[in-house]
């Protein structure tokens, strides 16, 4: 028995953005971005530095977040898919164990209309209060929907409407029985500058820091981009504090994250789909103050199909045998257990902005990153002597028995999740994926 099964099942609030990379915070040693909320967190909670979105991109992170399952498992594998309805997800496992379920935000689960609705039943995936809009990135006056088909939009910037409608549900739920919520912001995800004008104005672009591994900056973008950090922080802050002044802070899981990176420039590219640590890495804190001991930095990998697992486990539900990530809720307690030595990384069938980038397969370990495509050994990075990624060690002689130990590694990765490796067509064809120019799913607004 753990020490947290004869405690009450917590409530779950799980806020995320989109398209915030793990180092644009200041816990993280950004000289330059305020989050004097995120900032706070940290201290109170586990802060995981090697947190890890396996296939770096929108639908196919989601996917593996409410199912706990590898893009290769789900077919969810670029975006604009809808996410099958016999998939088991989170949702569905808390509402059996008698939570309530909410979900508020930002979906992309349900198919190429992007501004269409999401009726009540099995395309909720389990989550019963529904304010959403599948996926938009309008961050003024954007649609959402309801229980009807009738279209809403978000007062100002939806990102704080949306915390406000979060706040309600914190405020009238959980007396006679425990939620989960989950918050789902649109930004930082250009457009950039796409943010009130007070947060704007905290960012000079002249001022701007701006990462050794960017060889041409895009100070106005990197500046808004900032500036959607810290309005979303300014939100975080009010949902922090909603949970002490209901007196639910010490009973509640209150998880923070993002879908994947941006990479920004660094390494000469924009927004995701690539191995470099702007792209895979994500912020993640988890707090749960009933059973910490002390807030605390742990370099584990902590792969995003680790989530489900890990807050069922601590919310007393059952894990199904669908479930492929690793429950790692003794990492909060401090218990012993089992530690992953590294996470799977990859990019299956690169779309989109990206339509031109090779697939890919990676690991992602406390120190290191090995990628190989389908040509062989693309990248091999120390990243503790070489934080920005700028000397590529693959192939390289003094390197090369540390290479063969991460391909090993890697290969029993591929093993693992069934991956033949092989070209992104012959995963197109598997699940009959019709693609446009670019190899997106054409999508309507």
């Amino acid at each position: 028995m753990s020490s947290f099964d004869s405690l009450p099942r917590p409530n779950i609030v799980f806020v995320f953005a989109d398209q915030m990379r793990a180092q644009a915070t200041g816990y993280a040693g950004n000289p330059c971005v305020q989050t004097p909320n995120l900032d706070r967190l940290a201290t109170e909670g586990i802060t995981f530095t090697t947190a890890v979105a396996c296939c770096p991109v929108c639908t196919p992170y989601r996917a593996s977040l409410l199912t706990g399952r590898y893009p290769l498992s789900t077919g969810m594998i670029i975006n604009d898919l809808r996410l099958p309805e016999e998939e088991i997800t989170i949702a569905q496992v808390l509402k059996e164990a008698g939570y309530d379920t909410a979900y508020i935000g930002k979906w992309h689960l349900d198919g190429p209309e992007r501004s269409g609705f999401t009726p009540p039943g099995p395309r909720r995936q389990g989550f019963d209060f529904w304010a959403v809009g599948n996926c938009t990135h309008q961050y003024f006056h954007s649609i959402y929907y309801r229980d009807t088909p009738d279209p809403l939009y978000w007062q100002g910037y939806d990102a704080h409407a949306q915390t406000r409608l979060a706040i309600e549900y914190i405020r009238t739920h959980g007396q006679e029985r425990p939620y989960c919520l989950f918050l789902s912001w649109g930004p930082p995800h250009n457009p950039y500058r796409e943010v009130p004008q007070k947060y704007l104005q905290l960012y000079d672009p002249e001022q701007i820091y701006v990462r050794p591994n960017v060889p041409k900056a895009d100070r106005e973008s990197l500046a808004g981009y900032y500036a959607h950090i810290t309005a979303l922080d300014e939100a975080l802050g009010w949902l922090l504090s909603a949970l002490e002044e209901s007196g639910q802070a010490e009973r509640t899981i209150f998880v923070f994250t993002s879908d994947h990176g941006d990479m920004l420039g660094s390494q000469g590219v924009w927004r995701k789909q690539w191995p470099w640590d702007e792209s895979i890495l994500v912020p993640l804190i988890i707090r749960y103050p009933a059973i910490q001991r002390g807030a605390r930095i742990v370099s584990t990998p902590f792969n995003v199909v680790d989530l489900m697992p890990t807050l069922l486990r601590l919310a007393h539900a059952p894990i199904p045998p669908s479930v492929e990530g690793n429950d790692l809720s003794h990492l909060l307690t401090g218990a012993p257990g089992p530690r992953p030595n590294s996470a799977l990384i990859e990019s299956i069938a690169p779309f989109g902005e990206c339509p031109h980038c090779p697939e890919w397969r990676g690991i992602r370990t406390e120190r290191f990153t090995y990628v190989k495509t389908l040509q062989g050994p693309w990248l091999l990075y120390d990243n503790l002597r070489d934080p920005f990624q700028l000397h590529n060690l693959v192939n390289d002689p003094d390197y090369s028995k540390l290479q063969d130990l991460l391909e090993q590694e890697l290969q029993q990765w591929l093993q693992r999740t069934k991956d033949e490796f092989l070209p992104a067509q012959a995963y197109r064809d598997r699940w009959g994926l019709i693609v446009d120019e670019t190899n997106a799913i054409p999508y309507t607004p």
